[in-house]
C-alpha cells in the first residue's frame, strides 16, 4: 500500500480538498473552503496545513479569516441553505473559547438542519502538560474537555485522538453532512497534540470522493394511502416548508397546486417555492401567518405538509388546524417529521413525492366553490398588506412602512435576511418572494446575530445576486463584526439598520403578557424608579458601522429610505442604510397564536389580565392524533 507522510492536519486539509457532492449529475465542491481564526490550539496543526496547501498547491482549499468564530459558522450556514445543503464550509477555532464560541452556531445549524463542518480545538491527547491552558479540569473524567457540549448540538461528534482515526471519522463526517435526513453540525473534535503529529497515511484516502445525495423515491402503496385521503378532502391545504426548496421542488409544486386549485401556505423556510403572485399563494402560515394561510387553516379538513418540520410557529402552537377532525399527509424526506401529527406518511424526495401525488390525483380537484374562497381571501390579505405597508406613520415610520419600500425597490432575484426579533414576524406575513432564494430567514433557532454574517456566506454562494441583510438595533449589537469580513473579501452587501432603541419584538410580546415591556428599552438606569427606563441612550451604531469600513448611508422617512436603497444598489462596496423606526409599531394585524405561558398568580394587574388571555387562548390548543 502506497502511502504519504503527513501531520493530521496536513492529511485532513488533503482530504477536504478532494470532497464533492453530485445530485442530478451536478458535481459540486462540498467544502470548498475554511473558515477559521488562529490560537494556540491550531496555529501550528491547521493553520500551518491551510499555509502550506497554499504555498505547495498540494491542495486546493482557501482560507477565509472570520472576527467571531459563531460569526463564522453562520456564514457557512447561510452558504448551505443556499447552495440547497450540497456544499458548506469548514471552521476551524482554537482550544477553549474559540471553539466554545461555535456552539451556537452549530445549534442554529443541526436546528435548521443545515450542514457545516467544525473542527474544534482540543487538549492534548497525550496529557503531557496538564492541565494546559483553558483547559477544563472535570473531577468526573480527566477525558472530559469543554468540546463535549458540541455532542448535543451535533449530528455527529467524534474526538481524533490518534492519527489514524482520522480516517475513519472524516468519511463519516462526509456521510453525515450529504445526508439530507442526517445532515446538521458535524464535529471533528482535534487535539491540538495531534494536529501536529506525523503519520503515514494511505494514499487511497486522498483520492476524489463524489457523495451522491439522492433523491429517495416514494412507495407506491404510500402514494395510494396519501392520494385516497387527499381524494376524501373538500377543504385541503398544502403547507410548503424548506424541503420543498431544498429539493428544488418549485415547478412540481406549481404545477400540482394548478392542477388540483389546493392552496399553499408556507413556513419561512419554504417562502419563495410558489411566487407570492400566484392564484394559489396563501401566504405565511401559524402565529405570525397571513389572513388567508391561517383561515384556510382553521377549517381544512387534509393538510399535505411539504417538507416541513411543523414548528409551533408553523402550527401556531397547535391552534391553527382548528377542524376538529383534520388530517395530516407529510411527504417528507426524514420518516421523524413525515410521520408527525399522525399523519399519513410519504417518505420520499419532495420533487419525486409531488410527482407521484400528482400522478395518483390525475382528474381530481377541489370544488369551484373553494376556489372561488381561496380567491377570495387572498384578496383581503392584499388589502392588509398594502394598508401596513402606506400607514402613513410619524414621526417616525413604522418598521412595515420600510419593508414595504423595500419591497419595492428590490428585483425578484435579491436576498433578503434576516433572524431574529419584530421582522421576522413582520417578513413572514408581509414579504412578496417570487423567487425560492429571496427569502433567506432563518427561523428554527431565531438567533440574533445571525443576519450580519450570514449576508457573508449568501453573497459568497452566489455572488450574482443583491443580498440585503435586514437587522436590528438588538441583533446588531450582538455581532456585526463580520462586516469587516465583507470589506476585506470585497464582498458588496447592502445591510438595513432599523435602530429603535430597544427590543420590539419583545417589548410587545412583554406588554401582551403582562409584564409591561420590562427590560426591553435601550435606555439609561432612572435614579427615580432604579429601572432601566430613563433617556434614550445616546448610540450611534452608523458611526459604528462606518468605524467598521462600511460605507454609511442615513434615511429619517420612508421617501429618503428609497432614495438611500436605490444608492445602495448602484453601490459596489457593502454599504449600510441607517433609519430609525417607532419601537411601539404598529405592526400588521395577528391572525395567530403562540404560546408563551403567563404567571398563574401574580400581585400585578396587568399580568392576572394576561393570563385570563392566555388561558383562553390555551383551550383550542390540541393534540393532532
Amino acid at each position: 500500500m502506497k502511502t504519504v507522510r503527513l501531520t493530521t492536519a496536513q492529511a485532513l486539509v488533503r482530504f477536504l480538498a478532494h470532497q464533492y457532492s453530485e445530485r442530478d449529475g451536478q458535481e459540486q465542491r462540498l467544502i470548498p473552503g475554511v473558515w477559521g481564526i488562529f490560537g494556540h490550539g491550531n496555529v501550528a496543526g491547521i493553520g500551518q496545513a491551510l499555509l502550506q496547501a497554499t504555498v505547495t498547491q498540494e491542495a486546493d482549499l482557501p482560507y477565509y479569516l472570520a472576527r467571531n468564530e459563531q460569526g463564522m459558522v453562520h456564514a457557512s450556514v447561510a452558504y448551505a441553505k443556499m447552495r440547497d445543503r450540497l456544499a458548506t464550509f469548514a471552521c476551524t477555532a482554537s482550544t477553549g473559547p474559540g471553539s466554545t464560541n461555535m456552539i451556537t452556531g452549530a445549534a442554529l445549524a443541526t436546528t435548521n438542519r443545515l450542514p457545516v463542518l467544525l473542527l474544534p480545538s482540543d487538549m492534548f491527547a497525550t496529557r503531557a502538560a496538564d492541565p494546559v491552558l483553558q483547559q477544563l479540569e472535570d473531577t468526573r473524567g480527566g477525558d472530559v474537555t469543554v468540546n463535549d457540549a458540541f455532542r448535543a448540538v451535533s449530528k455527529y461528534f467524534d474526538r481524533v485522538s490518534r492519527p489514524e482515526q482520522l480516517i475513519p471519522a472524516a468519511l463519516a463526517a462526509m456521510r453525515v453532512l450529504t445526508d439530507p435526513v442526517e445532515t446538521g453540525a458535524v464535529t471533528l473534535a482535534l487535539p491540538q497534540d495531534v494536529q501536529a503529529e506525523a503519520y503515514d497515511w494511505p494514499v487511497e484516502f486522498f483520492r476524489r470522493r463524489v457523495w451522491h445525495v439522492g433523491r429517495p423515491v416514494p412507495e407506491p402503496a404510500a402514494v395510494e394511502r396519501a392520494a385516497r385521503l387527499l381524494r376524501s378532502a373538500k377543504r385541503p391545504l398544502i403547507v410548503a416548508g424548506g424541503g420543498a426548496v431544498y429539493s428544488g421542488a418549485e415547478t412540481a409544486l406549481r404545477a400540482f397546486a394548478e392542477a388540483t386549485g389546493i392552496p399553499v401556505a408556507d413556513t419561512h423556510a419554504g417562502k419563495g417555492a410558489v411566487a407570492w403572485d400566484h392564484p394559489y399563494a396563501v401566504g405565511g402560515i401559524g402565529s405570525t401567518g397571513s389572513y388567508a394561510a391561517n383561515e384556510l387553516a382553521r377549517d381544512a379538513d387534509v393538510v399535505l405538509g411539504i417538507g416541513t418540520r411543523y414548528s409551533d410557529f408553523t402550527t401556531a402552537s397547535h391552534t391553527v388546524f382548528g377542524n376538529p377532525d383534520v388530517a395530516f399527509v407529510n411527504l417528507n424526506v426524514a420518516r421523524l417529521d413525515a410521520v408527525k401529527h399522525s399523519a399519513e406518511p410519504l417518505v420520499a424526495d419532495a420533487r419525486l413525492g409531488i410527482q407521484a401525488l400528482a400522478g395518483a390525483l390525475d382528474g381530481w380537484e377541489v370544488s369551484p366553490g373553494y376556489r372561488r374562497r381561496t380567491r377570495e381571501l387572498v384578496a383581503r390579505t392584499r388589502e392588509i398588506e398594502d394598508e401596513a405597508f402606506h400607514l402613513g406613520h410619524g414621526p417616525l415610520p413604522a418598521q412595515t412602512e420600510i419593508l414595504g419600500a423595500l419591497n419595492e425597490v428590490l428585483d425578484d432575484r435579491a436576498v433578503v435576511i434576516n433572524a431574529a426579533g419584530s421582522m421576522p414576524g413582520d417578513l413572514q406575513q408581509l414579504w412578496r418572494a417570487r423567487d425560492p432564494k429571496a427569502y433567506h430567514v432563518e427561523y428554527a433557532y431565531s438567533c440574533m446575530g445571525y443576519e450580519v454574517a450570514a449576508g457573508v456566506g449568501v453573497k459568497m454562494a452566489d455572488p450574482s445576486r443583491e443580498v440585503v441583510v435586514l437587522v436590528g438595533d438588538g441583533s446588531y449589537l450582538m455581532m456585526a463584526q463580520e462586516i469587516v469580513t465583507m470589506v476585506s473579501e470585497g464582498l458588496k452587501v447592502v445591510i438595513v439598520l432599523v435602530q429603535n432603541h430597544g427590543f420590539a419584538s419583545i417589548g410587545s410580546l412583554s406588554e401582551a403578557l403582562g409584564s409591561q415591556r420590562f427590560g426591553t428599552k435601550y435606555r439609561y438606569r432612572n435614579g427615580d424608579s432604579g429601572r432601566l427606563d430613563g433617556d434614550v441612550l445616546p448610540v450611534d451604531l452608523a458611526a459604528n458601522a462606518s468605524s467598521l469600513g462600511a460605507d454609511v448611508l442615513h434615511a429619517a422617512s420612508v421617501e429618503e429610505f428609497r432614495s438611500a436603497m436605490e444608492k445602495a444598489k448602484a453601490a459596489t462596496r457593502t454599504t449600510v442604510v441607517h433609519v430609525e423606526t417607532d419601537l411601539y409599531g404598529p405592526n400588521p394585524p395577528g391572525h395567530g397564536w403562540w404560546d408563551v405561558p403567563v404567571s398563574q398568580t401574580s400581585a400585578l394587574d396587568s399580568t392576572r389580565a394576561a393570563h385570563e388571555t392566555y388561558a383562553a387562548g390555551k383551550r383550542a390548543q390540541r393534540h393532532y392524533l
